[in-house]
């Protein structure tokens, strides 16, 4: 383990912005993160936990200490009658994960696929698409407590998880460095392909409905709406769809009866971000180095150049069209470093 200093973090992050790590250290293996805790600790460096650095904005200089989760490892713990137990580590790529679960026919996990980042991100973000959020499939996760330096193991339970969100993403729990995902995989799973987009493709496809052709028909979705990041800078969805109650929703429906919504609880409704961004005219448009993609308008990129502040100011800008088209508030996904 070593550290090193004002490290270049371009390539390192999605977005390709510009950015230098005052800091920097790769993590393998449980002793250097021992070794790292006593160093860190005595130092008293800010600390920030790097994935895929596929769900951030950083800004020039990264003061403190980055740390890169690079530990790597899958396996089937146990299994019953009901489930597989599946242990995977932080570093891990989410989508080779993914279809590595689907090769040895472990079910669940098909509507995740071609994420970006890794398994470590997962929980903290609460990744989710068509249908599917990863909480449904966590049983618990391993972390190290950098403060303490001390292991915790945290139930599904405890991990506080909501819409995009979880313990691990508030400011105050940034000591915790996600370590080991435990995955518990039900073996009489729904698939879920009742979005329009997969049903579509798998009706293209013509191969039937299992969790394999449900991954194929997403990934083939992905890579027709979604940029390769290592062409074009981005972070994916850049936006969270709103969640608004059904009063709202039949409000503007009455005004727009196009709108794409779908029920997310008995008195709310999830309102496709994307679509509220299209109506605005926002797709494809560009403010200077940045703008929203125009394969999809949920997409923010770097067409080249960009820096962070030219990242919040086309987003500021998206959000507050919105608003004043629907009264409904936009919020990023990304986090701000």
């Amino acid at each position: 383990m070593r550290i090193q200093k004002n490290f270049d973090l371009t390539d390192l992050n999605t977005l390709r912005l510009p950015s230098v790590a005052e800091n920097f250290v790769k993590i393998r293996n449980k002793e250097d993160l021992r070794v790292l805790g006593n160093a860190s600790i005595e130092a008293q460096l800010p600390i920030k936990i790097l994935g895929g650095g596929s769900n951030l904005v950083l800004s020039d200089k990264i003061e403190g200490l980055v740390i890169k989760v690079e530990n790597s490892g899958r396996e089937l713990i146990s299994e019953d009658a009901d489930s597989w137990r599946i242990l995977c580590q932080a570093g891990e790529i989410w989508h080779d994960f993914v279809l590595w679960t689907l090769q040895n026919n472990y079910w669940g996990l098909e509507n995740l696929s071609l994420i970006p980042g890794t398994v470590g991100a997962a929980p903290i973000q609460n990744i989710g698409a068509y249908g599917v959020e990863v909480k449904d499939f966590i049983n618990e996760v391993v972390c190290w407590d950098l403060k303490k330096s001390e292991w915790l193991v945290i139930s599904k339970q405890d991990c506080a998880f909501t819409y995009r969100d979880s313990l691990f993403k508030k400011p105050e729990n940034s000591h915790l460095l996600v370590w080991e995902v435990v995955f518990q995989l039900p073996k009489k799973n729904k698939v879920h392909h009742e979005y329009g987009d997969i049903q579509k493709e798998l009706q293209r496809l013509n191969k039937g409905i299992n969790p394999q052709t449900i991954s194929e028909a997403v990934i083939n979705i992905r890579n027709a709406k979604l940029p390769d990041p290592r062409i074009i800078g981005n972070v994916g969805s850049f936006f969270k769809n709103p969640i608004v109650s059904k009063q709202k929703m039949e409000a503007i429906k009455n005004l727009y009866p196009q709108i794409v919504s779908y029920p997310y609880s008995s008195i709310e409704y999830k309102l496709a971000a994307g679509w509220l961004i299209e109506q605005t005219g926002w797709k494809g448009k560009r403010l200077g180095p940045v703008g929203m993609y125009d394969k999809q308008a949920l997409v923010l990129i770097n067409h080249g150049d960009a820096k962070a502040e030219d990242v919040w100011m086309v987003a500021k800008k998206v959000a507050q069209d919105v608003f004043d088209k629907f009264e409904i508030v936009i919020e990023p996904e990304p986090i701000r470093w």
